[in-house]
C-alpha cells in the first residue's frame, strides 16, 4: 500500500453551509465518507484546518535568522482547508477516493503520493 495526501482546497466565500440544517447534512456526508474509508481500510487521518488568518509562517534556513510572521505563506484566494491521509494500492485508487471526497464536501481535492522515508516504511 502507498500513502496519499488528499488536500482539501477552500476559498473565501465558498459555498460553506450557512444554516444548521445545511451543516447537519454536510457533517452527515463527511461522517459517512470517513466511515466508508475506515471500513475499506484506507483511512489513516483526516481533519479540517482553521482559516489562513490563524497561520504562522517560519522562514529561514541553515545559518539564517529564523523569522516568524502571522498569516498565510502566500496571498491567495484558495487555501488548504483540510486533509486526509489514506492508504491506497495506487494513484487510480487514491483518485477514486478523492472523487468521493469531492462529492461529499463539494471542494477541490489535490492528490499527492508520499515519498517513502525510513519512518513511513517502518510503520507500514
Amino acid at each position: 500500500m502507498n500513502q496519499y495526501l488528499l488536500s482539501v482546497y477552500d476559498a473565501e466565500g465558498n459555498n460553506a453551509p450557512s444554516t444548521p440544517e445545511e451543516m447537519q447534512a454536510f457533517m452527515g456526508r463527511v461522517i459517512a465518507l470517513e466511515e466508508e474509508m475506515d471500513r475499506a481500510g484506507v483511512f489513516e487521518f483526516g481533519g479540517a484546518l482553521h482559516g489562513p488568518d490563524a497561520a504562522t509562517v517560519v522562514r529561514g534556513g541553515t545559518g539564517l535568522e529564523k523569522v516568524t510572521t502571522d498569516g498565510p505563506f502566500v496571498e491567495t484566494k484558495e487555501h488548504i482547508g483540510g486533509l486526509y491521509i489514506i492508504n491506497a494500492e495506487d494513484l487510480d485508487a487514491a483518485l477514486a477516493w478523492a472523487e468521493k471526497v469531492v462529492e461529499a464536501i463539494n471542494h477541490d481535492i489535490e492528490v499527492r503520493p508520499f515519498r517513502a522515508t525510513g519512518r513511513v516504511q517502518a510503520d507500514h
